[in-house]
């Protein structure tokens, strides 16, 4: 599990025309939203991330990148991109299973074609929503077991707002004994 505060996993992956993204040396003002999705087979990711492509220069406007990725392959990531007509949201590809683990993604094996006809990779990770702040540290994360019900990105923009005005710290930072 990641822990506020701390450090997160490094990630490195290439992206459809914006070379490769490196969290390490992303520096933007206040961090970076990485949006982890299942791949070109959901259907509830893409209408998930044409909801985060209209809200990429919000999050720009408090200083904030954003980048959306999956384990699917460049050819299949430019499918996804495409159908969300994404002009904005920049989107990694061939996130290694490995580094989805380390993020704490869980993993699901394939059931054939989904309910809109494109086959789903043998494995892939399922979706994950992270905020990181400039020095790498966690400040808000969410991991989910299936695609349903996802945090909304407009309310993310909120508590990004209320989170600057006050200061506000990441929470869950606690390790110790219970």
């Amino acid at each position: 599990m990641l822990i506020p505060r701390q450090k997160t996993p490094n990630l490195t992956v290439p992206t459809l025309g914006n070379g490769t993204f490196d969290l390490t040396t992303e520096g933007s003002e206040r961090g970076t939203v990485i949006c982890f999705y299942r791949g070109l087979h959901c259907p509830i990711c893409a209408n998930y991330l044409k909801e985060l492509e209209k809200r990429v220069a919000d999050f720009a406007e408090r200083g904030v990148s954003c980048i959306a990725l999956s384990t699917d392959s460049e050819e299949r990531t430019r499918a996804m991109a495409d159908k969300i007509e994404a002009k904005s949201l920049r989107f990694g590809y061939d996130l290694p299973l490995s580094v989805a683990k380390d993020w704490g993604l869980y993993i699901s094996t394939s059931r054939g074609k989904t309910s809109i006809g494109i086959e789903e990779p043998a494995l892939f990770a399922e979706p994950g929503l992270f905020m990181v702040s400039p020095d790498q540290s966690l400040y808000y994360g969410s991991v989910q077991t299936m695609p349903f019900v996802r945090p909304h990105f407009s309310e993310l923009v909120g508590a990004l707002d209320f989170a600057i005005a006050n200061d506000y710290p990441a929470r869950g930072e606690y390790t110790g004994e219970v």
